[in-house]
């Protein structure tokens, strides 16, 4: 792993959207989807409910289930953080979660998705709602696919249709509250 801590920043939210770790720009930009992945996510927000990447950034926490770069593949793209990294970093989501409670949690991408939910195909978890236990705090989870360039899932059709039906259930939970720029709650349902 290759630092800088990558970090979302210190946001007071009841949504904890959790990455899989930062790509090779984030430490350099300091903060987390920052770069082709962060587009493709904010113009789902931003489609999904009217949201800004400025106005997500300021209402949701973002955390990831490792913090630093883990650095590139010998055959290219990002390296899959190891079993053991995932455990080393661990305990920081799981303070995370005892200090936030959220209501909802949105783990993007199959890595995130396993450490709240038992992987399955992605077809069988993107657009739906579960309630789950983790650091003895029951909340919802629902998941994104990975929004990079390099997973092709949400680009097909049947993809397209569970990300939309997903997004509407994340705009739709009552957690989902937003500050806009004048610090009103905003909430879009």
């Amino acid at each position: 792993m290759h630092p800088p801590v990558v970090s979302g920043g210190a946001v007071v939210s009841k949504v904890l959207l959790v990455g899989q770790a930062p790509g090779d720009k984030e430490p350099k930009l300091g903060r987390p989807f920052a770069w082709t992945a962060g587009k493709t996510l904010f113009r789902w927000f931003n489609q999904a409910a009217g949201v800004s990447e400025e106005q997500f950034r300021v209402s949701i926490y973002m955390a990831a289930v490792c913090r630093c770069f883990p650095g590139k593949k010998s055959t290219g793209g990002d390296r899959v953080p190891s079993p053991k990294e995932i455990s080393n970093c661990s305990a920081w989501l799981n303070r995370e979660l005892a200090i936030l409670k959220p209501d909802l949690v949105i783990p993007v991408g199959k890595l995130a998705i396993a450490q709240f939910l038992p992987l399955q195909k992605l077809d069988q978890i993107i657009g739906r709602k579960f309630t789950t236990t983790k650091a003895g705090y029951q909340f919802d989870v629902i998941a994104l696919p990975h929004p990079s360039g390099a997973s092709p899932w949400h680009r097909q059709a049947a993809g397209k249709k569970l990300l939309k039906k997903a997004l509407k259930l994340i705009v739709r939970h009552p957690a989902f509250v937003l500050e806009n720029n004048h610090r009103e709650a905003v909430c879009f349902i």
